[in-house]
């Protein structure tokens, strides 16, 4: 999934993170990173993008030293993400998702069982394809067909959702 140059930044990102190097990012790890990120920014440290550092410095910090506004119910939600201690591994597999910008399996497979009310695992592909052609993010009629292409679906027009999910989130076993 990454390279082994991208997994060591990673490592020293966690390590970072990781205030009391218990291998462990908790509340208090992710609290104390944010008064720290609060600290450089009104010291003049990392902050601003480059585009923006040509600009004189403004009069009044970005953040108050040792403060930024997050509360502890985001740091609940962001620890949720992990579903359960982030080690390194977790925090790993979590990048990987969020760079990939594919939703967890478990998300996917949420929003189709809100057009399979009986659970049968199944959707209409008729159904699911006036939905893709005018809902939302509208897809072209190609960006359906191939879509398709790799979907399973069976003698009665019915897509195996499940299926699908496995294929969006690990890829469809015919392109390896």
């Amino acid at each position: 999934m990454f390279e082994q140059s991208q997994i060591q930044e990673f490592k020293e990102a966690f390590s970072c993170i990781d205030q009391n190097r218990d291998g462990i990012i908790t509340k208090s790890d992710l609290r104390e990173t944010y008064a720290q990120l609060g600290e450089r920014r009104a010291r003049g440290g990392r902050g601003p993008p480059a585009a923006e550092s040509a600009r004189p410095a403004p009069s009044v910090p970005l953040c108050p030293p040792g403060k930024l506004n997050v509360s502890d119910e985001e740091l609940e939600e962001m620890l949720k993400e992990g579903k359960g201690p982030i080690n390194f591994t977790v925090f790993l597999t979590l990048f990987g998702e969020k760079l990939n910008g594919t939703d967890p399996e478990e998300s996917i497979l949420n929003a189709f069982k809100l057009f399979d009310p009986s659970g049968t695992g199944t959707v209409n592909k008729d159904e699911f394809k006036q939905l893709l052609l005018t809902q939302a993010d509208k897809f072209s009629p190609e960006e359906v067909e191939q879509m398709f292409a790799v979907t399973p679906i069976d003698v009665a027009g019915n897509i195996d959702y499940k299926s699908l999910c496995y294929i969006i989130t690990h890829g469809d076993e015919k392109e390896d």
